[in-house]
């Protein structure tokens, strides 16, 4: 499998990152192994987690992905063989948010500690709190760069406008700057990213790597009635999606995967893996049989027809 460069790090990355958000909320630590070993096995390297996953599940406190990937790599011994992403600034709860230097440099401490490694791959603003000055949070993460805890970093839910201040900051202070963006895209939602941020991260050869690729699930097609949104506990969300524009996506998916012989999420990922600006699209899984269907998605070269659809929709 061909890997794909992560914008301007010199960190090689497979076309789809594995979600965790799952992990320690859906899906338990037995399984999560399973999934992660999955993964790697079959040729892929990137992991994308967070300190809040899974903050929102009963009982939670957060740091629990990252600590069951921690235990992961530990019994697995498979540090060296995946690219880490972790993310910071989410409401821990307890006043633990933002994207202060001070309380960054606190929170990757934490999370190296449940991760049980040295260093952090890719760390990321998860919110940005939109009042810590650019250049502090900039500051914070050279720091952390030049300390060998970080190789390099990222943004993920940041305006258009502080997006690009992090960035003129970094070259005005000739430190490192954002390599990364982690935005919401998929074939349902297209229009933000491809209208305010599709062109900073070309110009400025940012790695992408998007979530909700499969519009939490609608772009598997399994929700298309009523009675299909008791399915899962995301089924409740759907009816946004339930339109005349939504059920002309899963009809395009639908065709185009009769043709290609694979399942729409598979193709729907195919869609996003082949847009000139994404590296890789993030999908979460629970379990390996579902795993390999979304890594199907690696092996899909869509024809000219389909991908004409679908951008049509």
């Amino acid at each position: 499998m061909e890997k794909r460069k992560l914008g301007n790090t010199g960190i090689y990355v497979a076309p789809l990152a594995l979600g965790t958000n799952v992990f320690g909320w859906t899906t338990d630590q037995t399984r999560s192994f399973q999934v992660l070993d999955a993964f790697v096995d079959g040729g892929f390297n990137l992991i994308d987690t967070a300190d809040s996953y899974s903050t929102w599940a009963p009982g939670n406190h957060g740091g629990e992905s990252e600590t069951i990937i921690g235990n992961w790599l530990k019994k697995s011994g498979k540090r060296n063989e995946v690219v880490l992403a972790t993310k910071v600034g989410a409401d821990m709860g307890d006043g633990r948010k933002g994207v202060s230097k001070n309380y960054i440099l606190k929170a990757v401490e934490d999370s190296l500690k449940r991760l049980q490694t040295d260093h952090i791959d890719l760390y990321q603003n998860h919110f940005d709190d939109g009042v810590t000055p650019v250049e502090e949070t900039m500051e914070a993460f050279f720091q952390l760069t030049k300390d060998g805890k970080v190789i390099a970093c990222g943004a993920s839910n940041i305006t258009p406008e502080r997006l690009k201040q992090s960035l003129d900051a970094s070259r005005q202070n000739n430190i490192p700057a954002y390599e990364t963006l982690q935005p919401h895209y998929n074939l349902y939602d297209r229009e933000n990213y491809e209208k305010n941020y599709e062109h900073i991260c070309i110009e400025n050869n940012l790695g992408v790597i998007c979530y909700f690729p499969l519009a939490s699930g609608f772009l598997t097609g399994k929700y298309r009635t009523e009675a299909d949104l008791t399915k899962s506990v995301r089924g409740s969300s759907m009816h946004k999606f339930m339109n005349e524009r939504g059920f002309q996506i899963l009809k395009a998916l639908d065709e185009a995967a009769k043709e290609h012989k694979a399942t729409p999420a598979a193709i729907a990922l195919a869609w996003l893996m082949e847009r000139p600006s994404i590296t890789a699209p993030i999908a979460s899984a629970t379990s390996v049989e579902q795993l390999k269907e979304l890594m199907s998605a690696a092996e899909i070269n869509l024809d000219e027809n389909a991908n004409a659809r679908l951008n049509a929709t």
